[in-house]
Parts: structure tokens; C-alpha cells; sequence
């Protein structure tokens, strides 16, 4: 007798599932870690909690989608296979620039260790840099002010060590700083090849290329006088022309003939899938050595220094404030608006929640009133005895009213510079969002602002400098960069997709703190509205290398910490500050520490929170004491 009950059918795999199996079968082959964990996702590719994460990849998937996700995948491996952070951290130089110029050239040594002995990986990290390229448009840049010099040095060293000329999307931006770079330190980067595989001497051998290029810094506080010693050693013994024992390295061993079987196994190449301008290479903060200081060497605050009257511009004549919308052209916004909200999708979820709570705390704040004796509204049983009483009486109505929630504005000024490049000003972007909604529904103007330069390394302002003859303490040398994003009369829905302008490549630059605040502060004393709130979101110290490589160490700083106090002391605005990463209560008081990114969403509406249910700042003068700092929180 046969059975009714029929088998269920076998569940199928997706297309891409055997593609995605085997190519973190590779990764994990090349890293030489067998139990690292791989996930796809439309997000920026790079190691998050010790996992390696890869873009999703279409479900039709044609060779260059595929070699694009591989070379993302191999890019990762090598770091693994190839990279020491310890000696990593001990060698990095101290200021902003300096170290992003160190990292790119670092991930283009361990990328080119591979590529120079496995063939297909050669093919997938080319793919990968030329996507990376096109997505960030640095085919269009025409102006070295706009050309990222870290990425032009990691293609230049590329170039030297494979013999492969940069991905054609990326050769207008070599070309920007080619002269300069082969001229100044075209010795240094000849003797790159004959340390490849050894990072302390390749470390060495980058310092030495970057005194040569004016970028020249004290390594971080973790390199001891032993290790200098060693390094300068090993850097003599480079120029007699040792070699790195390459084929003989462990660095060899790991990357086994078994994981080249694998490679030449799958297509050769990667994805469209992510939506959005391709990830950077991945820096040593997303390959889990984040325990070390990532914000930028600073001297420690010293008691009775002079204040910040004496701080001055060289020039103020190539700065600028600019409106976002004037920074791109409107498809573009378009597009970055969309990666901004496809990258953080569930994000949106978490905060809107948070932001629902701030508004009902908001709505819920608003004096009501009643208007009686009425002709009409609603009735009002209160006064219904009168009927009673007299049924000739008329029937008395009342109606509510609602008085205007008080006068406020609240500006968010975001720190737009390189050290918040990837997941930090994704997560301020879209929390900044969907906060101005939020208040905007109450009835509170908000206006969002962002702070940068306009160049690394001091851009026309520098020229200027050099051409008057470097006068001694010339004072801020870069080009100011300030962004509207939204000013607060302008309706959210016609600055939302601004904010995606965040998402641009080679946006994010310089920071100077202190005439940011100045002048947001400025713009908040020019509105007319009764209550005026700050918040200030930023992740480190001011920095730029190109001014306080000629003025005092404590310059910069120094003018944040005088700005800070004049708004805190004379001033009707309500100053707040979240620091991301960095302890950013030594400077203001009223302010909270966050280790995470992802906590600034709840901060964000906790702390508007607590300013709202206080009095505001003018009521509060008459109490002379300190309020007490806020909590640090921690991740």
C-alpha cells in the first residue's frame, strides 16, 4: 500500500551560496586560520570583532563581481598571513596624516606579497582597487587638493613592488602626485623591494620616506629606545643590500599551494552588490588592533598656559562655508543618500525608536489650556449644574489650546575629518537624520553643520606660507572646509539627502576643532529663537598636520580649550559634547564618552533628553557651581 504523504522537497541552495563557501574557504586558507568566521553582508568589507566580513554578492554573478568579492577576500587573508600588529603599532608614526599614509602603504605590501606569488590574487585585488576607484569617482579629480596622498603613495608602492601600473581609476590621482612624490622620495620607495617581507625594516624604510616628504613623526608612545636602535640597524643593513629571504618566509608556508588550487577554482572576480562607494583598504582599527590610542598624538593640557586670544589665521582667504548640495552634483547626493541609508538599515530601527520616545517626552512637555464658555467645541460637563439649575440656560462648550512649545534651536556639528571615515560618520549621519525629524515634528529648528579642510597638508595656505618665505609662527595653515548640511529654517525633507553627502570619498580630511565650534556658535548667537542648544560629535583632538608642524604643539588645542570655555562662561548657549572614542570631558563640561559608534544614536536622544527636561541655561544663572561631569560609558 502506498503512502499519501509526500517527501518535502530538498531545500536549495541560493545561487551564490557554492561561490560564497568557496571563497571563504579560500580566506581562510591564505589567512591561515581555519576557524575564522566569514559573513556577507551589504556593508564595508574589513574585520569586525575578529570576523571577517565581505560584500554580498549578487545572485548573478558574472567574473568581474566575482574577482571584485575575492580580491576583498584575499586583501583581508594577506593582512592575516602578512601582518604583525604589534610591530605594526610600535612603528606607526603619531600624527593623523602620518599614519594613514603608514597604513595604506602597509596593506599595499601585504597585498603585494601575495600578488607576486599567486597569479589569480594579482588579477582579484586589481579588480577590487579598480571598483574602489571608480565607486569613489577619482577618475574625475582634477585638483591635488582633493587627491588623497595616502592612496597615491599605497599605488606607487604597488607599482614598485609588483610592476603593475595603477587601476586605470586611480591613475589621474597618481599622476596628481607623482612629481612630487618620485622627486622628494623616489630613493626610498627603490628600497622598499629588498624589505618586503620584513615589516620592521619596511616600517623603517616608510619613516625614512616620510621625513622626505615633510610628514615625518615621532612613532607611537609604545616604540622603546631598544626597538629604534634595532630598526636603525636593520635600516643600514637594507641600504648594503640585504635581502628578505622571501620564499623561505612563514608568510610562504601559509599561503600553501592547496589555497592556490582554491583560488583558481572560482571566477575571477567581485561585487557590485555593495551599493555604495567601495571600502577603503583595511586599516589596522577594523583588523582588531583598535586596544591602541587611535586618536592622534597631543600634548597633555598643562595648567596656566597662555589662553587662545593669539590664535590667527596665515590666510583666511581660501576657506570656505559651503552648502553640501554646492559639493556634489544632485545624482550623486542621490546616490550617496541611498548607500547611507542601505548601509544602516537596521540601525534606522534602533534610533527611531529612541527618537520616539524624545518626542513624546517633548509633546508630552507642552502646556495645554482650555478655552470655556463657547458657542461650540466640546462639551463641558463641568458646567452642565447651569442647566440643571435653569434649562433655558444655554449649553456651555470648551475647546483646547495648545501653547507654543518653547522657542528653541539646536545645532549638531559633526567632526567631518579622516579618523571618521567608515562606520563613525555613517552612524553620526543617520542619527543626526533622523534626530532633525524628530525635534522637527516638536516644533524645534535644528540645523546640522560639518567641519574639515579642504586639503592634507595645508593646501593654498601652505603655498602661501611657502611663498612669503615661512615666516616664523604663522599661525592655522590649511584651508577651512565648514558644511551646511541643513540650516535650521531649511525643512528636513529638503535637506535629507544631504547628509549622504558624508559618504563621499576624499570628503573627509583635516580637523580644526576650535573655529568649527567658533563659528557654529556664531551662527546660533544670529537666531532669534529663546533657547539655543549645541551639541558637538567628534572623535579625537584637533589636529592638522600642516600647522602644528610649524607653530607649538598645543596650538590647536589650546584655541579648542579658550572657544570651549568663553561659550561655557559667557554665552546663552547650552554646550554639549560626545566624544567617539575619545575622552572628550576634559574639555567640556557637560559631555559623555562613547567607545562605540553604534552607542550614538541612544546618547544623541538621551542627552536632548536631559537638556530638555531642565530649565534652560538662563535660569541656571544665578547657580554658580560646576555641574558634575557626566558617566563615561562604555561599550
Amino acid at each position: 500500500m502506498s503512502s499519501n504523504i509526500k517527501p518535502k522537497p530538498a531545500v536549495k541552495d541560493a545561487p551564490t551560496e557554492p561561490f560564497k563557501r568557496a571563497v571563504g574557504v579560500c580566506l581562510r586558507a591564505i589567512a591561515g586560520k581555519g576557524d575564522l568566521e566569514v559573513s556577507f553582508a551589504a556593508e564595508r568589507p574589513g574585520l569586525a570583532g575578529g570576523k571577517a566580513r565581505l560584500p554580498e554578492p549578487p545572485r548573478r554573478l558574472n567574473e568581474r563581481e566575482a574577482a571584485i568579492v575575492r580580491g576583498h577576500a584575499d586583501s583581508i587573508a594577506l593582512k592575516f598571513a602578512c601582518h604583525d600588529p604589534a610591530v605594526h603599532r610600535k612603528l606607526a608614526p603619531g600624527g593623523q596624516q602620518a599614519r594613514a599614509v603608514f597604513e595604506a602603504i602597509e596593506q599595499a605590501r601585504v597585498e603585494a606579497i601575495g600578488a607576486r606569488r599567486m597569479g589569480g590574487v594579482a588579477k582579484n585585488l586589481a579588480a577590487m582597487l579598480d571598483d574602489r576607484f571608480h565607486r569613489g569617482k577619482f577618475d574625475e579629480i582634477t585638483d591635488r587638493a582633493d587627491a588623497p596622498i595616502e592612496d597615491a603613495l599605497a599605488m606607487l608602492v604597488r607599482e614598485r613592488l609588483t610592476g603593475q601600473t595603477p587601476p586605470a581609476a586611480a591613475r589621474k590621482l597618481v599622476d596628481l602626485w607623482r612629481p612630487l612624490i618620485e622627486d622628494r622620495a623616489g630613493k626610498n620607495l627603490d628600497r622598499l623591494e629588498r624589505v618586503l617581507t620584513d615589516q620592521r625594516r619596511f616600517g623603517d624604510v616608510v619613516h625614512d620616506l616620510l621625513d622626505c616628504l615633510d610628514m615625518g613623526e615621532d612613532r607611537s608612545s609604545e616604540a622603546d629606545e631598544d626597538e629604534g636602535e634595532e630598526g636603525d640597524e636593520d635600516s643600514r643593513n637594507d641600504e648594503q643590500g640585504e635581502d628578505g629571504d622571501a620564499a623561505d618566509s612563514a608568510d610562504a608556508e601559509r599561503m600553501s599551494m592547496e589555497a592556490e588550487a582554491s583560488a583558481d577554482e572560482l571566477p575571477d572576480s567581485a561585487s557590485e552588490a555593495v551599493d555604495a562607494p567601495a571600502a577603503e583598504m583595511a586599516d589596522d582599527a577594523e583588523m582588531g588592533d583598535s586596544e591602541t590610542a587611535a586618536e592622534p598624538w597631543r600634548p597633555r593640557h598643562r595648567a596656566n598656559e597662555p589662553r587662545g586670544p593669539d590664535y590667527r589665521p596665515f590666510t583666511a582667504k581660501f576657506d570656505e562655508v559651503i552648502g553640501a548640495e554646492d559639493l556634489c552634483e544632485p545624482e550623486e547626493l542621490d546616490r550617496l543618500r541611498g548607500y547611507l541609508d542601505k548601509q544602516l538599515s537596521h540601525l534606522q530601527g534602533v534610533v527611531a525608536r529612541l527618537a520616539n520616545r524624545l518626542q513624546r517626552l517633548l509633546l508630552a512637555q507642552q502646556n495645554r489650556a482650555w478655552e470655556f464658555d463657547l458657542e461650540e467645541g466640546l462639551l463641558d460637563p463641568a458646567r452642565l449644574s447651569r442647566v440643571v439649575v435653569d434649562p433655558m440656560h444655554p449649553l456651555s462648550f470648551k475647546r483646547e489650546k495648545d501653547t507654543d512649545f518653547r522657542d528653541t534651536v539646536v545645532t549638531l556639528v559633526l567632526d567631518n575629518s579622516g579618523s571618521m571615515r567608515g562606520r563613525p560618520i555613517t552612524v553620526a549621519a543617520t542619527c543626526a537624520d533622523i534626530l532633525a525629524r524628530t525635534l522637527e515634528r516638536c516644533g524645534v529648528k535644528v540645523e546640522i553643520l560639518g567641519f574639515t579642510t579642504r586639503a592634507w597638508k595645508g593646501g593654498q595656505s601652505r603655498e602661501a606660507w611657502l611663498a612669503s618665505g615661512k615666516p616664523a609662527n604663522p599661525g592655522r595653515l590649511n584651508d577651512l572646509r565648514h558644511i551646511i548640511y541643513k540650516s535650521a529654517d531649511a525643512p528636513w525633507r529638503r535637506s535629507r539627502k544631504n547628509l549622504g553627502l558624508m559618504m563621499r570619498e576624499g570628503l573627509l580630511k583635516e580637523n580644526i576643532d576650535g573655529e568649527a565650534l567658533d563659528w557654529a556658535h556664531r551662527r546660533l548667537l544670529a537666531r532669534t529663537e529663546t533657547r539655543k542648544i549645541l551639541m558637538m560629535i567628534s572623535d579625537g583632538a584637533p589636529v592638522d598636520d600642516s600647522t602644528l608642524s610649524v607653530n607649538p604643539g598645543n596650538y590647536l588645542e589650546r584655541h579648542l580649550r579658550w572657544v570651549i570655555e568663553d561659550i561655557e562662561t559667557r554665552s546663552p548657549v547650552e554646550l554639549i559634547a560626545i566624544g567617539i572614542g575619545h575622552d572628550v570631558t576634559r574639555y567640556y563640561r557637560r559631555a559623555v564618552t562613547i567607545v562605540d559608534a553604534e552607542e550614538l544614536g541612544g546618547v544623541m536622544t538621551e542627552k536632548l533628553a536631559e537638556l530638555f527636561a531642565e530649565q534652560p541655561a538662563e535660569e541656571h544663572a544665578a547657580r554658580p557651581s560646576r555641574p558634575s561631569r557626566p558617566r563615561r560609558l562604555h561599550a
